[in-house]
């Protein structure tokens, strides 16, 4: 949690508290009749309780010798004593099961709703935000409304009940000056708590800062040992620890003394609140008014409305941290995605699978271009490379082919179809990818492989296993197609996970292939088998190849130069050669980068 949003308010943030309170509601309104069972069930408990002290005024009332000559033990009395103390209980678990699954339920579903939104905002979005940040959302989705919903059901309604309950019962039975005494004492408890509760956590939120920036200078003067070293700084190191330390240990001292100050000051109003009831009643059953029965009623009502209020400054935190986790979670919902398909947007209708990029300008940033006009087809059926430095652009061209971003300036076609113009979903079911860097589900190899299509039968999924020359490995492995792979595939090297992504790309059938540096982690040897399936399975598809080693792409139809984000060559790989321009010099140092490996490998240097 950001601790700018956890503790500190803002009168905006003030502000949108009861508009995130109703957002709430839409996750209530599905289970509405459970949720006015389970209030039913909390009215009846409240009442059960507020009847307790009813029933004990009329068991001390029985017993009271002053008033009765013969004492009789008032069994009818003492039962119903019993049976409101059950009462209580079994509405209030009775309260629990029923809202149980409203609370769950809600839970679910808010869950499974920010994990939806996620998927749907770009990939700006995900390439600027942390892992971390992202796992915290989904957390914080769950987390808030549930704690919401507890407090809310769990405290603060049944809180509310019973004072209603109780203001009834005052004022129907007793002078108002009881109702002004117990309802005074609370206020004054709810008002001190709440004002020491806002304190006590500048204080906290002070403490728990000083203690990660006192771990913070102990670990990186740790880390950086040698440095320490080297300059004999070590008293230096310490005394900058010891320094935040003492602010620490101050903001400790005061953080703990202002929770004997809240306890102590919490102490003193249930004792003036009792002293004066007691005070009242006493006098009143001195003047005849009252029996003793009717002293120990108020006294007791006011004790046991204390008891709930005991938590009050826990609840009142709990309830702060999940409306700013809550405002963290509604503010991530208007985010809105990037990319949306545009109103009745159709599918994709793609018949021979013609690729078509005119004029297409793109940027990352406004004052950032990327690519500057480019222009190329890919007729059906035939292969097109994209050659060029880092940072030239070819990666981007699959980028926007995907639509995960949309272009500038020009357009994308697709059998004539403009890809902005075409739904996501039809569009990236019909374009298959082999990316340079392969990142697995931390699941078995068996799942990772039909990902790309969940009903395939075993025996497509191990056709293309074959093809991608995987079978052998799996067949080594002893659980086979159900060996876990870890997380982002991190138990198989990166030969293993890139044939894996070509199998998941035969397996897709899709009728436009991308293979991004697809042999990029493999060796000499690897790369040639590869490569021969690449090439059947590229056969009658359209395919656009992202490709680094020129040798991987001489058999291309057409070979792009990009420089800068323009295309500065474009031709076969033998026009290209012949024309001696920047293709022919990235290829003649590659043959002799190539000649000097084959040369140490001969001398046994490598």
């Amino acid at each position: 949690m950001r601790p700018d949003l956890r503790y500190t308010e803002t009168p905006h943030r003030e502000r949108r508290d009861w508009a995130n309170l109703w957002a709430l509601l839409p996750y209530l309104w599905e289970y509405r009749g459970r949720v006015l069972l389970a209030l039913g069930c909390l009215v009846l408990a409240k009442a059960a309780n507020i009847g307790v002290p009813l029933v004990l005024k009329q068991i001390v009332d029985h017993l009271d010798a002053s008033q009765q000559a013969v004492i009789a033990l008032p069994a009818t009395l003492l039962l119903a004593y019993g049976a409101l103390k059950l009462g209580n209980a079994l509405f209030s678990e009775l309260r629990d099961v029923l809202f149980a699954r409203v609370r769950y339920r809600a839970m679910r579903r808010l869950t499974v709703r920010t994990l939806a939104h996620l998927h749907n905002l770009s990939l700006r979005f995900h390439l600027e935000r942390k892992t971390g940040a992202i796992s915290r959302d989904l957390e914080r989705g769950a987390r808030s409304l549930s704690t919401l919903l507890n407090y809310l059901a769990f405290s603060i309604l049944p809180v509310l009940v019973e004072f209603l309950l109780a203001a009834v019962l005052l004022l129907g039975r007793y002078p108002p000056i009881f109702t002004l005494i117990v309802f005074g004492s609370v206020a004054t408890y709810v008002t001190f708590t709440l004002a020491i509760t806002n304190w006590r956590m500048e204080h906290r939120h002070l403490m728990n800062r000083l203690e990660s920036q006192a771990n913070n200078e102990a670990l990186d003067s740790l880390i950086n040992y040698e440095t320490v070293k080297y300059f004999g700084n070590e008293d230096w190191e310490l005394r900058r620890c010891d320094t935040t330390l003492a602010s620490w240990e101050n903001s400790a001292v005061l953080s703990q003394t202002s929770m004997s100050a809240l306890n102590f000051g919490q102490g003193v109003i249930i004792a003036i609140g009792v002293t004066l009831i007691l005070f009242v009643a006493a006098s009143q059953v001195a003047a005849g008014q009252f029996t003793l029965g009717d002293l120990v009623l108020v006294n007791a009502l006011l004790l046991q409305l204390f008891i709930p209020l005991n938590f009050l400054g826990i609840v009142y935190r709990q309830i702060k941290y999940a409306l700013a986790d809550m405002d963290d979670l509604i503010r991530l919902f208007e985010r809105t995605p990037e990319i949306c398909d545009t109103p009745g947007a159709n599918k994709l209708q793609v018949t021979q699978g013609e690729l078509c990029f005119e004029n297409v300008s793109f940027g990352y940033q406004p004052d950032r271009k990327i690519l500057f006009g480019v222009s190329f087809t890919v007729p059906p059926g035939r292969k097109l490379a994209v050659v060029g430095a880092s940072g030239a652009g070819k990666s981007t061209l699959a980028r926007l082919l995907f639509r995960f971003y949309d272009v500038n300036d020009g357009r994308i076609l697709i059998d004539g179809q403009d890809i902005g113009a075409v739904t996501q979903q039809s569009l990236r079911a019909a374009i298959g990818i082999v990316p340079q860097d392969t990142v697995l589900f931390n699941d078995t190899l068996l799942y990772n492989l039909a990902y790309a299509r969940p009903d395939a039968s075993h025996q497509e999924i191990a056709d293309a296993v074959r093809m991608a020359q995987l079978h052998d490995f799996i067949a080594a492995l002893p659980a086979g197609y159900d060996t876990v792979v870890g997380e982002r595939g991190l138990k198989l090297s990166g030969g293993e996970k890139q044939r894996v992504a070509i199998a998941r790309a035969i397996l897709k059938r899709p009728r436009i292939l991308i293979f991004d540096e697809a042999t990029s982690a493999l060796d000499s040897k690897s790369e040639q088998a590869i490569l021969q399936a690449l090439r059947a399975v590229a056969m009658d598809h359209t395919t656009l190849v992202i490709a680094h080693r020129l040798s991987t792409i001489v058999d291309a139809d057409q070979i792009l130069v990009l420089e800068h984000g323009q295309v500065r060559e474009q031709g076969t790989h033998r026009e290209l050669l012949q024309r001696n321009g920047m293709y022919a010099q990235m290829w003649a140092l590659q043959q002799e980068e190539q000649a000097a490996r084959e040369e140490e490998r001969l001398l046994g240097l490598d």
